[in-house]
């Protein structure tokens, strides 16, 4: 069982037998005091909250000692200004023992567990790029042999291995490609105009050409 109360200006969470030092009472050691500002009570799953007080909930205490607490030093200092001032403060405290805890009027009741919701359902998606990983061109590589696609301006090796993976082996097929061929080619390998700005068309073309004369 425990509380929360509230005493010069603070908020202390406390259980009967607990010692702890708080904001000096006018009580002398061995003097009984109540702590009637209490904002909580709670005994098990038996929770009393206050509004913001628990209506006839208290906690008792008895004074064990009172005090000073550690020193603690105030330096103010202006440099080149011929000013400094020291000063040290130390607080006054009391120490109590809590003797015991009212419970008071009413006390909620234990809160219930939020029935989970069920798991919602994802709609299929859309196959919209369902077949990204899929070939354009099933043709297959001409007379059974791919070019080397990497004399193509900016073609490196992994490049010309996604090219082939949508089919594309061979520089006439890149020559020949029309402009939605282009469109495509350019959406599956996020290309936004690379085939046409660095003329693939004109260079597969020529590179075409050259291997027909060979």
């Amino acid at each position: 069982m425990y509380a929360v109360i509230a005493t010069g200006g603070k908020q202390y969470k406390v259980s009967e037998g607990q010692t702890l030092r708080i904001e000096k009472l006018p009580a002398e050691a061995g003097d009984t005091v109540e702590f009637d500002k209490v904002l909580l009570v709670a005994d098990g799953d038996n929770v009393n909250i206050g509004t913001p007080y628990v209506s006839g909930g208290s906690v008792s205490a008895k004074v064990a000692s009172i005090g000073r607490g550690k020193k603690v030093e105030i330096i103010k200092f202006h440099r080149r200004k011929h000013h400094r001032k020291q000063m040290g403060h130390r607080q006054d405290y009391t120490e109590v023992e809590i003797t015991g805890i009212a419970m008071g009027k009413g006390g909620a009741a234990p809160k219930k567990a939020k029935a989970e919701k069920p798991a919602a359902v994802e709609a299929p998606k859309t196959q919209a790029k369902a077949d990204d990983s899929s070939p354009l061109f099933t043709s297959g590589p001409a007379g059974g042999q791919a070019d080397d696609l990497k004399q193509i301006s900016g073609v490196g090796p992994v490049l010309e291995g996604k090219l082939n993976d949508l089919g594309i082996y061979n520089f006439s097929q890149i020559a020949a490609f029309t402009a939605d061929e282009i469109a495509m080619v350019d959406e599956r390998l996020s290309f936004k105009g690379r085939i046409e700005r660095e003329d693939w068309l004109g260079q597969a073309a020529k590179l075409a050409a050259g291997d027909d004369a060979e």
